[in-house]
């Protein structure tokens, strides 16, 4: 299994192939159907993010409260087929790597390739495995979104699988 720093480097993605397994630490960027709702709003207005999308990862995650004495509870993947009609514009802005789980649209698809980006699948029903990776969370911007807030946490060997990689090869693709 390799072992790899976020945000990637350009030449990192461009060796991944589908199948590869792999391990991300550095910082991982949480969001789901809200936050992306509103990053696509932002940039269709022309206004500032309160991130720079450029080499970034983000996580469709849906968190449950941290219990007592942690930083977090559980954080499993959540269906990223949600966020498909706003992630061809954050990628076009500079988003490089996506990780959620199940299938993606062929638009979605296309965006990889033309960007050259990345979608990883995170592996279901592993919420309490993510959550023991995950050394630092803080919450980015919309907090009014409660756990539907943009996070920014910090991760340590947090596992993987390359589900669509920037050449177009896909996991899906096999019958």
């Amino acid at each position: 299994m390799r072992e790899l720093t976020l945000p990637m480097k350009a030449e990192d993605i461009e060796q991944l192939c589908a199948f590869d397994q792999i391990l991300l630490t550095g910082k991982l960027y949480v969001g789901r159907d809200q936050v992306h709702q509103r990053l696509y709003d932002l940039i269709s207005q022309g206004r500032s993010l309160p991130l720079d999308l450029h080499g970034q990862a983000i996580y469709y995650m849906g968190p449950s409260p941290a219990p007592e004495g942690k930083i977090i509870g559980s954080c499993g993947p959540t269906t990223s087929a949600r966020m498909d009609r706003f992630t061809p514009l954050l990628l076009d802005q500079g988003l490089k790597v996506m990780i959620g789980k199940g299938p993606r649209s062929s638009e979605v698809v296309a965006a990889i390739g033309r960007n050259k980006a990345l979608y990883l699948q995170a592996y279901g029903g592993c919420g309490a495995l993510y959550a023991a990776t995950v050394k630092q969370v803080r919450t980015l911007a919309f907090p009014e979104l409660g756990p539907e807030a943009l996070l920014e946490m910090q991760v340590e060997h947090f596992p993987v699988i390359v589900a669509i990689d920037s050449h177009l090869g896909s996991v899906f693709d096999r019958a």
